[in-house]
């Protein structure tokens, strides 16, 4: 059986034109941004490719970042060393067209995002989000984020030791 969705690097022959996830912002972030970003590596962008149709079904976007340890939650705090920063992957978006919403496709799009930054071989010790609603810090919550640092909806989770939803 053909799985419903590949995910992929965004690549200049996606059609991002349809793209809607009932936020404008996100929406704007895909049609218009992203492709840049990816070119200057400020991020690197992932699409859910339709494979029935085609179709955007939804993408996320990750990059490097560094956090003050200090800010970590003590139980991921001390294993790691005392620098001033950490390393971590951030998940600047993720989105899911209206058409795909509530078939398990953000969660699909996270666990590859977390995977991909657990095997990275730039090493990083968790994945940081901002969600940005109420909605969306359930979502993280959901899927094993924890509450971290100074900022409203700043989430984190630790990726060592990481096991894909699927297969828990």
């Amino acid at each position: 059986m053909i799985p419903r969705f590949r995910i992929e690097p965004l690549a200049s022959n996606h059609n991002r034109s349809a793209f809607t996830c009932g936020t404008p912002a996100l929406d704007r972030y895909l049609r218009e941004q992203a492709s840049q970003d990816v070119r200057r590596r400020a991020a690197s962008c992932y699409v859910a490719v339709d494979n029935i149709n085609g179709a955007l079904a939804g993408y996320y976007t990750l990059s490097a970042a560094c956090t003050p340890l200090n800010e970590l939650p003590v139980q991921l705090a001390k294993g790691l060393p005392r620098y001033p920063s950490v390393p971590v992957a951030l998940l600047g978006r993720l989105a899911v067209d209206a058409s795909f919403q509530g078939c398990g496709l953000g969660a699909t799009l996270l666990a590859d995002a977390t995977l991909r930054a657990l095997h990275s071989e730039i090493a990083v010790a968790a994945l940081v989000v901002t969600a940005k609603d109420e909605q969306a810090e359930a979502f993280y919550r959901h899927h094993h984020f924890l509450n971290f640092g100074s900022l409203p909806h700043r989430l984190i989770l630790p990726i060592a030791g990481y096991i894909p939803p699927t297969l828990r």
